[in-house]
């Protein structure tokens, strides 16, 4: 990966990720809404996502399971805003296994807000790549490297999948 196919931004809103994609639009939309591309690419380097189940409608629920680097994380959250591949925002959350809500701070982050907002844009470039704008917003500003590192990381497997096809 270069700088020229991805930039990282952090304020004290959060978090944003411009990354350019070698891939169409479609697929891009795709690798964040099909629970089979989503394991393909959710977390880190080293991380593995065994269960992925994804209710894409306005309401619908998410629920993703990571696994790695000697943890295991689950995820939950509620899609808000959805216009088929131009965007997507959902709520975040940690959970169980069960996919109940868990405190961070039970998970030894007491900053950490209970939920946080996901929101990602797609746009056709001039030259028939996408254009992906993530946006992580409630997270305070002391956890924004380490989130800009992981969530590098997964787009960076990210493009692996969708620039391989």
């Amino acid at each position: 990966m270069t700088d020229q196919k991805q930039q990282a931004m952090i304020d004290a809103e959060g978090l944003t990720i411009i990354r350019i994609f070698d891939a169409p639009r479609e697929l891009v939309w795709q690798a964040w809404t099909e629970p089979e591309m989503i394991q393909h690419w959710w977390g880190p380097e080293g991380c593995t996502a065994p269960e992925i189940r994804v209710e894409l409608r306005i309401g619908g629920n998410y629920f993703f399971h990571m696994e790695g680097n000697g943890f295991t994380h689950y995820h939950v959250g509620v899609y808000k805003e959805i216009v088929p591949q131009e965007k997507l925002v959902c709520t975040q959350c940690f959970s169980d296994a069960d996919g109940n809500v868990v405190s961070p701070a039970g998970m030894g982050m007491p900053d950490m807000p209970e939920e946080t907002l996901l929101s990602i844009t797609f746009e056709d470039t001039s030259d028939g790549k996408t254009k992906m704008t993530f946006r992580h917003e409630g997270m305070p500003q002391e956890f924004g490297d380490m989130a800009s590192g992981g969530w590098g990381q997964s787009f960076d497997k990210m493009a692996q999948l969708v620039e391989s096809n």
